[in-house]
């Protein structure tokens, strides 16, 4: 699999600032290899200090692709890259993967990014958005990324799956997705009232935090709908944790219905406790509501 690593593979669509630095790089590959659904991602992530808390491409996951929007199945097309989970057979590399086009701007300033895209497999569009994302500071030490995804049927009504609704268990994952750098040792995770990723893998919760070395991400939901969706949580085997939209049932969008999703990640400098991740989730979540 082709693999461009250099950085004039990419092509930066937007850079997001935030308290007078860059915080984060919008960006795609043009030459990315097909069976890794090409997407607008961002990347780097970093806390106002400077640390990454991103990763692209990484070896164990070459699909991974900074933070984005990444779903499995969509009406049996990967818009997620890598192998799709067939019943009865497994992880299967098919060619059904799909892309992600960025087709024009609302909206494109320092701390806030509005656009359309349309996914397209197949030689077919099958679903538009409508994304923004935003940057809003909360303290010397942390900021708000703020992503909304509007998601509406380009044409006949789409059915969005996972791997999980295909028949792996606990593997509901797809739509929000943030994978973030490997480091020496796993990273800790807790929500309110959990810790550890058996405790908070595929349950709801009010936020979700993910803590390495000199970083911490608070991820939640900013409004009801996102707020009812499982999160997917991996430490062990890779730091990545994503918000759920078919975690075990399919999920179909009627000709001119609309999804949409609203996340904030609140992402800082340095370990927060429970109390701390709670107070920034919640402002965190105040910033990114219109």
């Amino acid at each position: 699999m082709t693999v461009p690593r250099d950085a004039s593979a990419v092509e930066v669509l937007a850079d997001l600032r935030c308290a007078g630095r860059r915080v984060a790089r919008y960006a795609v590959r043009p030459d990315l290899d097909p069976r890794l659904s090409p997407r607008p991602y961002l990347h780097p992530v970093t806390t106002l200090a400077g640390v990454v808390v991103t990763e692209e491409l990484p070896a164990d996951h070459l699909h991974h692709l900074g933070a984005g929007v990444a779903v499995p199945d969509v009406d049996g097309h990967s818009f997620w890259g890598g192998r799709t989970f067939v019943r009865d057979r497994g992880p299967v590399l098919l060619d059904n993967h799909g892309v992600q086009r960025h087709t024009g701007w609302h909206r494109k300033q320092d701390g806030r990014i509005e656009e359309d895209l349309v996914w397209e497999a197949g030689g077919a569009a099958l679903l538009r958005e409508r994304r923004s994302v935003t940057a809003t500071a909360l303290t010397d030490r942390a900021w708000a990324l703020g992503l909304t995804f509007a998601l509406t049927p380009a044409g006949e009504p789409v059915t969005i799956g996972s791997p999980a609704t295909n028949g792996r268990p606990g593997a509901g994952y797809g739509g929000f997705f943030w994978r973030a750098p490997k480091e020496a040792g796993a990273p800790a995770v807790l929500t309110p009232d959990a810790d550890g990723e058996e405790a908070v893998h595929g349950r709801s919760a009010d936020w979700l935090a993910l803590a390495g070395d000199g970083w911490t991400l608070v991820l939640a939901g900013a409004d009801e709908d996102t707020r009812r969706d499982p999160w997917f949580v991996r430490t062990a085997e890779y730091p990545g944790v994503g918000s759920s939209l078919a975690w075990s049932h399919p999920v179909t969008l009627g000709a001119g219905q609309t999804l949409v999703r609203r996340v904030a990640v609140v992402v800082a400098d340095g370990r927060l406790d429970r109390d701390a991740a709670g107070d920034l989730a919640k402002r965190a979540k105040e910033a990114v509501t219109p």
